[in-house]
């Protein structure tokens, strides 16, 4: 049986992907001198809350994941991530590949939620790994790679919001029923207002709930602030 074992030694944001990605970088080794000719590999990603600190502001922000701080000794439980495929090559000894992850931002989502919540430092992940491996020299032997293959890796927080700004810069996701999607149509209509962030506004103004100011966008072309 071929002794597998998994590293995750980076990851960044992939600039050129359809949607918001993050892409991993695994080193796999195996026994040594096996010829393994391919991985259909599968990959479960975890976030471990419980193996960080976190700020006031941070906590105020998890607070509807995880409930008030006095409560997180028995709510910081695992947070099921993503899960994807990959196909690795061929190799003897040891590679290294790319593990795309593709992400929401879907506050909706608890991992989005998370990850938006965190100010700087790291996220910690735990990534569990399964799958069929094709080994021998002359021929195929097909093995399981073990379920209880795992790497942790300590995601710098910074690479996702690099991540969120390239498909979303200075905006935020908005997802909503359709019957209140309908309202705030008719809403927008019946006012004559020229955008969604308009249409916002006027709600917030009649609340009377000041927003901030924000700055202006370095780029003319930048996205205005979309509800879906």
């Amino acid at each position: 049986m071929t002794e597998f074992s998994f590293a995750c030694t980076g990851v960044r944001a992939d600039r050129y992907a359809a949607g918001p990605t993050l892409v991993f970088r695994l080193r796999i080794t195996a026994t040594p001198d096996v010829r393994v000719h391919a991985v259909a590999l599968r990959c479960q990603l975890r976030i471990e809350p419980a193996r960080r600190g976190y700020q006031a502001s941070e906590g105020d922000g998890l607070a509807d994941l995880f409930g008030e701080r006095p409560r997180w000794g028995s709510t910081l439980l695992p947070v099921q991530f993503a899960q994807v495929s990959l196909m690795v090559p061929g190799f003897t000894g040891e590679t290294e590949v790319d593990l795309p992850v593709p992400c929401s931002y879907d506050l909706d989502l608890a991992p989005t939620r998370y990850f938006h919540a965190l100010e700087e430092g790291e996220a910690p992940l735990l990534l569990l790994f399964s799958g069929t491996a094709f080994t021998g020299a002359g021929g195929f032997n097909v093995e399981p790679v073990p379920w209880d293959r795992e790497a942790s890796y300590r995601m710098p927080v910074a690479v996702w919001r690099e991540m969120i700004e390239q498909h979303f810069p200075g905006c935020g996701w908005l997802r909503l029923p359709r019957d209140t999607m309908d309202a705030l149509l008719a809403f927008r209509s019946k006012q004559a207002l020229p955008s969604w962030e308009a249409t916002v506004q006027a709600l917030l103004d009649r609340s009377g709930t000041e927003v901030p100011a924000r700055p202006a966008p370095a780029l003319s072309g930048a996205a205005e602030r979309t509800v879906p």
